[in-house]
């Protein structure tokens, strides 16, 4: 139990800032683009209250935390409400739209990395601070990896969506409505103890991550 409170004290503003400002990048994107939805719906907030989905913020990730003995926790977020068809270019701004979320996360992890490395001037890296600042970084290349998956209706599958050619891109967004049960499928098939959709997302959240330390670089100098 203390273990629980201890890593929900840690990793709760983290995760609130992760999910709203992902879901409010949306819903700015979609306004600059010309689709008014989400903001008449009062979803254009970064109020967490309006993004918290009961079932897939809180309930999903505490019964995966015992299930699993905290070894994978999932949720998500109340998805903005977009009318894509009142973008001004549907198809080319869709993709502006979905990728606004995920470029949200990554420009987080980037300051909850400085703030990791500043941390160390004031305490070790077991203190509160540091250990808050580096669970910054992770949730927010996990969500940036995840969503960038490249299936209906995550992100990524807008993304490329928007990319195909219209017969393609129409027929690759039937499979929207299973997208869920796929990325499940994917997360529970395992090649060498290996999920197949930790293949994915490693890779990605690496790649992201040394990115982030490579812009950082001047700030651990300078700390140094």
């Amino acid at each position: 139990m203390n273990d629980l409170i201890q890593t929900v004290a840690v990793y709760a503003l983290p995760v609130l800032f992760a999910i709203t400002l992902h879901e409010a990048a949306h819903a700015y994107a979609a306004k600059y683009f010309g689709d008014s939805t989400a903001y008449m719906q009062g979803r254009m907030s970064l109020n967490p209250i309006k993004h918290i989905d009961p079932f897939g913020t809180v309930l999903i990730p505490i019964l995966l935390y015992f299930s699993t003995g905290g070894a994978f926790l999932f949720g998500y977020a109340k998805p903005v409400p977009i009318n894509f068809g009142q973008l001004r270019k549907p198809k080319r701004d869709m993709a502006w739209v979905a990728l606004a979320g995920p470029a949200a996360n990554l420009f987080m992890a980037l300051l909850w990395l400085v703030l990791y490395q500043l941390s160390f001037q004031f305490s070790g890296p077991e203190e509160f601070l540091a250990l808050m600042a580096k669970a910054g970084v992770l949730v927010n290349l996990a969500l940036f990896a995840f969503n960038l998956f490249p299936i209906p209706p995550l992100d990524g599958g807008r993304i490329l969506t928007s990319l195909l050619p219209h017969k393609y891109a129409y027929q690759f967004a039937k499979i929207e409505p299973y997208g869920f049960f796929i990325v499940l499928a994917l997360l529970f098939i395992k090649i060498g103890g290996v999920s197949l959709l930790y293949l994915w997302v490693n890779p990605v959240r690496s790649f992201a991550l040394d990115l982030l330390q490579l812009i950082t670089l001047p700030i651990s100098f300078l700390l140094r």
